[in-house]
């Protein structure tokens, strides 16, 4: 019985193809390629375009437009807020001026902490997502500034809730619109988004001030 290595084709064989390469070309070491992966930095190496790299990521199969990125991930990171400071609160004797500051400190935490962060670690380029963000700086000294924002959107919420229930009344006198989730994520996303439309729209009328008087 022949052996296995002694059959025709095999790469062990003494019958081995003429066009087969040597045994040892096999296992042959790449030695430039292994060189210059180790030794890779930076400045040696050659520039790669984002549309090549994404042909190695595996892509979502529904793409959302940035705007609704950010919209999205600020409704319902509000709602949450909603969730577990006034639904969880809810069994705390508090007065409604400590529930207002809780829910701005809370709001305002969260929105400089874990909101911004989300928007920046999800831009595809450095900066593309500060436009929805009041204050795009990630140091630690505008938290304040968040809180006082923040505490501004809570105040406008509930103006909004009063006026909803004061134009619209339910039977006997009840609330038209009760305080939950998801109303309470809309609106307060909705004076953001006002805001931020209002800022952008300003310092364009800015920058075309600075540009006519340039001239």
């Amino acid at each position: 019985m022949a052996k296995k290595s002694d059959r025709p084709g095999s790469r062990n064989g003494r019958d081995r193809t003429p066009d087969a390469p040597p045994e040892a070309e096999y296992y042959k070491l790449k030695l430039q390629a292994v060189d210059d992966l180790v030794n890779a930095t930076p400045e040696n190496s050659p520039e790669v375009s984002r549309e090549e790299l994404r042909k190695y990521h595996a892509q979502p199969k529904l793409r959302l437009a940035d705007w609704l990125k950010a919209i999205l991930i600020k409704f319902w990171l509000a709602g949450v807020i909603c969730y577990f400071f006034i639904w969880g609160l809810s069994t705390f004797a508090l007065n409604q001026l400590d529930h207002l500051l809780v829910l701005s400190l809370s709001l305002g935490a969260i929105t400089h902490l874990i909101t911004n962060n989300i928007l920046r670690f999800i831009a595809p380029a450095k900066g593309r997502y500060d436009r929805w963000m009041m204050f795009p700086r990630q140091s630690l000294w505008y938290l304040p500034l968040d809180v006082l924002y923040a505490a501004i959107l809570i105040f406008l919420t509930v103006m909004t809730y009063n006026g909803i229930n004061l134009l619209f009344r339910g039977a006997e006198g009840t609330a038209a619109l009760g305080v939950e989730p998801l109303g309470f994520g809309l609106i307060v996303t909705a004076w953001d988004l006002l805001f931020l439309g209002a800022r952008q729209l300003f310092r364009r009328i800015l920058q075309d001030a600075k540009r006519q008087a340039a001239r």
